[in-house]
C-alpha cells in the first residue's frame, strides 16, 4: 500500500488542473472552491470534483475562511495545503541535506550549522538585494520584488496589506505570505535557517520584521510582518561571515 505522501504525489500529478489547483492553494490558502474557480477561469463543480480528490488523498485540508467569505448560512469551506501534501512535494535532497546536516552537527557541532544556514542565506539575500534596489524606496514596491524573488526560488510568496496606511499604526504594515518552502523538512529540524532568513528580510527591507508563523512548525503558511511606519527609516546593518 503506497505511503500517504506517495498517494497524494500520486493525484496531484494525474492531473494538469489538478496541479494547477494545488498549485494555487499553496500560494493563496486558505482559498474557497468559488475563489478557486474564478481565479482559474474553471466550473465550480470541476474545481470541487478536484478538490473531492485531493482531500480523499490527503494532500488537502479544510481551514477557516478568509474574512470576507463567511457569508450567512453554512459557512464556505476554504482549503490549505496538509502536511501531508508538503510531504509529497519534498525530495529526495531533502532527506539528503538533513542527513549531511546532522552529520556535521555531530562532527562539528551546532554552530556549525548556525553558520551554514547564515552562508546560504547570506547568498540569497545577495541576489535579492539586487531586485529591491530596482524597486526604489516605496515599501510596496520592495515587498512586491521581494515576493516575486521568492516565488522565483519557489516559496509560492504573496503580500497582503495590513491595517489602514491612511491612517498608519504600528500595526500597519504588509504580511507577506510563503505558501511553500523548499527546505520546509530541513528547517523543521534545523531552526537556524528561519532565523536567518527571517534576519535576512530585516535587512534588505530596511525594518525589523516579525516571523509570526512557519511551515516548518506545523503552519500552513510562513507569515512575516512588515511595518511600513517605519520601512526604510531604520539603518540596515552589515553581515559579517562567519
Amino acid at each position: 500500500m503506497a505511503e500517504p505522501e506517495e498517494r497524494a504525489a500520486e493525484v496531484t500529478a494525474e492531473s494538469p488542473t489538478r496541479e494547477r489547483i494545488v498549485r494555487a492553494i499553496t500560494e493563496r490558502g486558505p482559498i474557497t472552491a468559488a475563489t478557486l474557480a474564478k481565479d482559474l477561469g474553471l466550473t465550480a463543480a470541476a474545481v470541487r470534483r478536484h478538490l473531492d480528490n485531493l482531500h480523499d488523498s490527503g494532500a488537502i485540508e479544510p481551514h477557516e475562511a478568509p474574512a470576507g467569505h463567511r457569508g450567512r448560512g453554512r459557512p464556505a469551506r476554504a482549503y490549505v495545503v496538509s502536511e501531508t501534501g508538503h510531504s509529497a512535494l519534498a525530495s529526495d535532497y531533502d532527506r539528503l541535506a538533513s542527513a549531511a546536516l546532522r552529520f556535521l552537527a555531530e562532527s562539528a557541532g551546532p554552530d556549525a550549522v548556525e553558520r551554514f544556514a547564515a552562508s546560504r542565506i547570506a547568498a540569497m539575500e545577495q541576489r535579492y538585494a539586487a531586485d529591491l534596489a530596482e524597486a526604489g524606496t516605496d515599501p510596496q514596491a520592495r515587498a512586491e520584488a521581494l515576493v516575486a524573488a521568492l516565488t522565483r526560488d519557489g516559496y509560492a510568496a504573496s503580500a497582503r496589506p495590513v491595517g489602514d496606511p491612511a491612517r498608519p499604526t504600528p500595526l500597519t504594515g504588509i504580511q507577506l505570505c510563503q505558501g511553500h518552502c523548499p527546505v520546509q523538512h530541513v528547517a523543521a529540524e534545523f531552526p537556524q535557517f528561519c532565523e536567518a532568513e527571517t534576519e535576512a528580510f530585516s535587512r534588505l527591507l530596511g525594518v525589523h520584521v516579525q516571523r509570526l508563523a512557519t511551515l516548518a512548525h506545523g503552519d500552513h503558511v510562513c507569515t512575516t510582518f512588515v511595518p511600513t511606519t517605519d520601512l526604510l527609516t531604520t539603518p540596515t546593518k552589515e553581515r559579517s561571515p562567519r
